[in-house]
């Protein structure tokens, strides 16, 4: 099973930027679809961001839509995900994924094989 490890999360104030990094371990990453998900307590997970095993195509939720960007680097097992314009309703522990299917895409928790540990976000108002 792939393991992953968020870096990058910190305290930002509304309108900043900040960028998490997601690195993975295991030769089959580049098998697998990537994602982003994002939860606030009391709260299901809510999808942010998924990227396809060849990092050609990529999703979004409706609300960081034009605002943030899911990228890949496949040579480095790392997967980025670039959060520009932040709001304080950003405010989420951010998590990592893989597909849970080779070649799958992890739009869905029911979608996503591996997590990371998650990485706290915090914007200020």
């Amino acid at each position: 099973q792939v393991q992953l490890v968020e870096s990058g999360g910190g305290l930002v104030q509304a309108g900043g930027s900040l960028r998490l990094s997601c690195a993975a371990s295991g030769r089959t990453f580049i098998y697998y679809g990537l994602g982003w998900f994002r939860q606030v307590p009391g709260k299901e997970r809510e999808f942010v961001a998924a990227i396809t095993h060849t990092g050609r195509t990529t999703y979004y939720g409706d609300s960081v839509r034009d605002r943030f960007t899911i990228s890949r680097d496949n040579a480095k097992n790392t997967v980025y995900l670039q959060m520009n314009s932040l709001k304080p309703e950003d405010t989420a522990v951010y998590y990592c994924v893989t597909s849970k299917d080779m070649m799958g895409l992890p739009t869905t928790p029911r979608l996503a094989g591996s997590w990371g540990q998650g990485t706290q976000v915090t914007v200020s108002s």
